[in-house]
């Protein structure tokens, strides 16, 4: 089993949980250059709230940190969208990736502005 497959039962798995659990989930992406992040209904159907490092006011700001610096601001943007839109509580989908370096910085920065999870 290769790298890939691996993360994708990891993140089947970590989904099928979310969706007993029927809780709103914060879904990460990332990629060698950038990072996604959506806040998705519990099955899926529906995205409340979206960020990512290719919106303009991300890209033009000058981050401490590098990729770190970026999926910093990436979660506070979700976080405070999510907010806007009444969410607060949410489950952290890390769509298999391993928790540190950008995935965490994102959580981290997400639960500093104000979610739950």
């Amino acid at each position: 089993m290769n790298k890939l497959l691996s993360r994708q039962r990891i993140a089947k798995r970590i989904r099928r949980k979310i969706q007993e659990l029927s809780m709103l989930r914060l879904t990460v992406h990332k990629t060698p250059r950038h990072i996604y992040a959506q806040v998705f209904t519990s099955d899926g159907a529906k995205v409340i709230a979206a960020a990512s490092s290719l919106e303009k006011d991300v890209r033009t700001q000058k981050l401490g940190n590098g990729k770190i610096g970026v999926a910093n601001k990436v979660g506070a943007l979700v976080a405070t969208r999510a907010k806007a839109k009444g969410v607060t509580k949410i489950a952290f989908d890390r769509s298999g990736f391993k928790y540190h370096g950008r995935i965490k910085a994102l959580a981290d920065s997400a639960r500093e502005h104000g979610l739950e999870f």
